[in-house]
């Protein structure tokens, strides 16, 4: 393949496509929040800032501990992509960390990381992973839209069902006095 040969038609579409669905199987924005947390807090407080021929010099005595913090929010970040299965402790993990972050480096990035870690951790731990609807099979009795569905003996709407019985031992639901063990 030259660089003159053109790419096959569709082919941004198919991989736009595919992303669409990869980034649908995980926490994709939390991850990116949580990834984007830890460069402030970690440049700050390496950052010589000049504003014309003024130099600002953010160093800090904990500059070591805003780098770990840093680096840890960029390392939650991308497991979050990659290991959705650990999405609540790298939710609750940027969250602390985004805590230690205010008093250790700069408060937190100048409150730009803070925000981000917070945000994203907050999206990682309530995020969880979608179910594929289940189709609905056709009714099959031919009852029409004006039919109204009759009560099958023994159902939870039929003749035994009793709306206070909250046992779970009634003879509408089958169980007769027996408890499920699992």
């Amino acid at each position: 393949m030259s660089a003159e040969t053109p790419a096959a038609p569709g082919q941004f579409t198919r991989r736009r496509l595919q992303f669409r669905a990869w980034r649908g199987t995980r926490p994709f924005w939390a991850g990116l929040f949580v990834l984007l947390a830890g460069f402030p807090i970690m440049y700050f407080p390496y950052a010589h800032l000049q504003f014309g021929h003024l130099t600002i010099a953010m160093a800090t005595t904990a500059g070591a501990g805003s780098l770990i913090i840093g680096v840890l929010l960029v390392v939650l970040g991308i497991s979050l992509w990659f290991q959705q299965h650990v999405r609540t402790f790298a939710g609750v993990a940027a969250i602390l960390l985004a805590l230690v972050s205010i008093p250790v480096s700069n408060f937190g990035g100048f409150v730009i990381g803070f925000l981000f870690a917070l945000i994203g951790g907050a999206m990682a731990v309530a995020w969880a992973p979608g179910v594929p609807p289940v189709p609905q099979p056709a009714q099959a009795n031919g009852a029409g839209a004006g039919d109204s569905p009759q009560a099958a003996p023994g159902s939870a709407t039929g003749p035994g069902y009793e709306a206070n019985d909250l046992s779970g031992t009634s003879p509408g639901n089958g169980a007769n006095g027996r408890h499920s063990a699992g």
